[in-house]
C-alpha cells in the first residue's frame, strides 16, 4: 500500500526543514512525498532542491502561482500516486517516526475503513518540545460539526480514490476549506472512518483560523456555509460553544 503525503509550501522557509526531516524520517518504506510551492520569493525552493538531491526520488515537487493553499493542496494531491493520501504543512512535522506505518497497518487491518484520523498537539516556537495544547479526536462523531468540531485535519487520511469521487477541496474558502472537505466526506458522503489513539504531529501555534479575531469570524462564517452546503444546520450560537471546549485543552498537555 503506496502512501502518499502532500505538503504546500509559500515562503516556508523558516520552518520547512523540521517537515521535510520529519516526513523523511518516517519508517515506512512505500512512501511519496510531494511538494506543491506556490511560486516562493525565500529560499523555500532551494531547501526543496538540497533535499531533492539527498534523497534522490523520495520528493516529488514543483513551484508555481497558485489560487492559494487549497488549490495548491488539490494540485499535489492529483499529482500522487500513492493508495492513500494526507497533508501535512510546512510549519508541522510528525511527532514520531512510525506515525504513517501506523496509518497503514490501520487500513491493512481493516478493508472497509475508507478514512482515519486521530490527535495532534500545538506547540511554541521557542520549545518545540512543550505541548501548550492537545487537541484529540476521540469524541468526534459526524453529529459534532453543527457544533464547529472537526477531527483533526492534519490527520485525516483518506484513499485517493474519495478525491476522485466525491471532490476536492474548495479554494473559495478563504480557512475553512479543510473543514468543508472533512464534512462533505464524513457527512455527506458518511465514508467510514476510524479514530486511531495516536499523536500524529506536532503543529506550530499562529495558524491562519486562529490568528485573531477576525480570522476566526471569517473561519466561523465559512463553517456555516460548509454545514449548510452539507444539509447541516448551524449558527454563530452554537459555534460559540467550541470556544469553552478550547480552554479546557489548554490544560491537557501530554507528555
Amino acid at each position: 500500500m503506496k502512501i502518499s503525503i502532500v505538503t504546500v509550501t509559500w515562503n516556508s522557509a523558516a520552518t520547512l526543514r523540521d517537515t521535510i526531516e520529519s516526513v523523511l524520517k518516517q519508517d515506512y518504506p512505500d512512501l511519496e512525498y510531494i511538494i506543491a510551492d506556490g511560486a516562493s520569493k525565500d529560499e523555500t525552493v532551494n531547501i526543496i532542491k538540497e533535499y531533492e538531491s539527498k534523497f534522490n526520488g523520495r520528493i516529488k515537487w514543483f513551484s508555481e502561482k497558485d489560487k492559494g493553499m487549497y488549490d495548491a493542496m488539490n494540485k499535489g494531491i492529483k499529482m500522487a500516486t500513492g493508495d492513500i493520501v494526507g497533508i501535512i504543512n510546512s510549519d508541522d512535522f510528525f511527532h514520531c517516526t512510525d506515525v504513517i506505518s501506523k496509518v497503514a497497518e490501520t487500513f491493512k487491518q481493516d478493508n472497509s475503513i475508507e478514512a482515519v484520523y486521530g490527535d495532534v498537539r500545538f506547540v511554541n516556537d521557542g520549545d518545540l518540545n512543550k505541548t501548550v495544547r492537545y487537541y484529540s479526536s476521540k469524541n468526534f462523531a459526524p453529529w459534532r460539526f453543527r457544533l464547529g468540531f472537526m477531527p483533526a485535519h492534519p490527520s485525516f487520511y483518506t484513499y485517493k480514490h474519495n478525491f476522485e469521487k466525491y471532490g476536492y477541496y474548495q479554494y473559495d474558502y478563504k480557512i475553512a476549506a479543510d473543514y468543508e472537505l472533512l464534512t462533505r466526506f464524513l457527512y455527506s458522503h458518511n465514508l467510514k472512518a476510524k479514530y486511531m489513539p495516536l499523536d500524529f504531529m506536532k503543529m506550530r501555534t499562529g495558524g491562519r483560523s486562529t490568528a485573531n479575531w477576525k480570522s476566526n469570524w471569517i473561519l466561523n462564517k465559512e463553517i456555516i456555509r460548509a454545514c449548510r452546503e452539507n444539509g447541516i444546520w448551524t449558527c454563530m450560537p452554537l459555534l460559540g460553544l467550541k470556544y469553552f471546549v478550547k480552554i479546557f485543552e489548554l490544560f491537557i498537555t501530554k507528555e
